[in-house]
């Protein structure tokens, strides 16, 4: 006699069926759209996966697994990750679309769980929102502390800490001991964004870690900013608790630094006129002057604007030029035969004799081509529909210029990958952002404000380090096993130390 079929369980659904059909109704509102498909034109976009989307496919370094991406998809294409669309830009075109013809539309930032929390909610410069009172404490940036102007008068601040880093070389050198380029460029640079900023030197090793740890947790990745109900992701890897402390130290710092100025105790200040930034800006605070209003979050916000802005991006310029000049001793010959030329019997190559470096200047831009500190620039985010290259780019979408790929691809450079300055020799192309095939800095709007006192310093920096020094890389390390690997992160750094030998030459 035939049996009845069992009949299904309390348990069997539980354990079987409900699952089953919700992760059916899930997988199918995941694949198909909510609404009947437009006629928008999109950019080409790669296979994602349910919930993560594209975010599989950044890999460790995402400048590079974008650009490997972009020869097969094209230099606009359109990423998933999580929730959020990312429009990624690998060619000078799209990248003057973006930043010129429509930057307006892309003026905007995205917000982040890090730049939230350690730039103080979009109160600084560089995570402010587009409008009235981003343009206002810009402008204060601009004026007080990065116009032609006001970077000479941090000369001397300049001069004496490149004294401190010569003599600092000079001891290691005659002692026959390798030198921690790496670790005095970084001491260099924080030092004098410090004596520019806040009127003196804060610090020292545990302040740079510091400042290393900040720029770490800006740059890092967060579950909860692709894939919001995975956000304990982030508590349980103690990526909250990391910002909350680091943005805790840094608060309690800054709060000392104002107070100290508030009471006239921030010490033996040499910047012109007695005023450092921090003064200023409470001048601005409790004059509403330039029509700004800003708080004491503001302040802080705008502060550690300049040291990310201003340390970690020019000491990593500082890191890579030296590597290219260790590995092409070609490039150091040309280059010390300029400065010896320019010094004219002088010891010291002073800011005034930098004009007439032209093949220095070579150098560095075939530095920021093939490696730009911000591989991929700070992103922008759309604040309406618009159409670019034929494409149809949605409202809050995120943009991510890839200047990385830009520097490398062959349909703007000859030998791409061959680090060679002297194709700028007789080149109009710069940095500025009027040439979109060399954006290390970005452009438009959005563009960093403080390129001249970044390449002011650089430029300063090797061209005595340079003239007064012959360098050779350790014993057991050549140009061809140098290792060139770069670390992750918003700012490209060597992922290991860059130490030489150096000797003091002879004139």
């Amino acid at each position: 006699m035939e049996q009845p079929p069992p009949a299904i369980t309390i348990s069997t659904l539980l354990t079987v069926v409900f699952p089953f059909t919700f992760f059916t109704i899930f997988l199918l509102r995941w694949l198909l759209p909510a609404t009947p498909p437009t006629q928008k034109c999109l950019p080409p976009s790669p296979f994602r996966l349910p919930i993560i989307g594209n975010l599989h496919q950044l890999g460790r370094l995402p400048h590079r697994s974008l650009y490997l991406l972009a020869h097969r998809l094209g230099p606009m294409m359109l990423l998933h990750l999580g929730v959020r669309p990312v429009l990624i830009v690998s060619s000078a075109d799209d990248a003057l679309d973006v930043m010129k013809t429509h930057d307006l539309v892309f003026s905007n930032r995205p917000r982040f769980t890090a730049s939230e929390k350690l730039l103080y909610h979009g109160k600084s410069v560089a995570s402010s929102t587009y409008g009235e009172h981003w343009s206002s404490i810009r402008n204060v940036c601009v004026v007080q502390l990065l116009s032609a102007d006001k970077v000479k008068s941090f000369l001397a601040e300049r001069e004496e800490e490149l004294g401190v880093l010569v003599e600092e070389v000079k001891q290691l050198a005659s002692v026959g001991l390798p030198v921690n380029l790496s670790e005095m460029f970084c001491s260099f640079c924080v030092y004098v964004i410090c004596r520019a900023a806040l009127g003196r030197k804060y610090g020292g090793a545990k302040f740079r870690e510091m400042i290393g740890e900040f720029m770490r947790l800006l740059g890092g990745f967060y579950m909860r900013d692709f894939v919001p109900w995975l956000a304990w992701v982030d508590w349980i890897n103690g990526s909250d608790a990391k910002i909350e402390r680091v943005a805790r130290e840094f608060d309690g710092f800054l709060d000392n630094v104002i107070d100290e100025h508030v009471k006239g105790e921030s010490g033996d200040r040499s910047v012109e006129g007695g005023k450092d930034f921090v003064d200023v800006l409470l001048e601005v605070q409790s004059s509403g002057s330039d029509g700004t209003a800003i708080d004491r979050d503001s302040i802080k916000g705008i502060i550690l604007d300049m040291f990310s802005g201003g340390t970690d991006t020019t000491y990593t310029v500082l890191e890579w030029a030296m590597t290219e000049i260790l590995i092409h001793s070609r490039v150091c010959r040309k280059l010390q035969n300029e400065a010896l030329e320019i010094a004219n019997g002088k010891p010291d190559i002073s800011e005034s004799d930098l004009d007439n470096m032209h093949y220095l200047k070579a150098v560095i831009k075939e530095t920021l081509r093939l490696h730009p500190p911000i591989p991929l620039l700070s992103p922008r985010e759309s604040t309406e529909d618009v159409k670019i290259m034929d494409h149809d780019i949605e409202a809050k979408t995120m943009v991510c210029i890839n200047a990385w790929a830009i520097g490398r691809d062959p349909a703007e450079w000859d030998e791409p990958e061959e680090f060679r300055p002297e194709r700028f020799m007789n080149s109009a192309v710069d940095f500025k952002g009027h040439h979109f095939q060399l954006l290390p800095f970005g452009a438009g709007r959005r563009g960093c404000p403080g390129i001249l006192f970044a390449m002011t310093t650089i430029e300063l920096v090797l061209a005595n380090i340079v003239h007064k020094f012959d360098w050779e890389l350790p014993a057991g390390t050549t140009a061809e096993n140098i290792n060139m690997t770069e670390c992750s992160g918003v700012v490209a750094h060597r992922k290991t130390p860059l130490v030489a030998v150096a000797k003091l030459r002879s004139f």
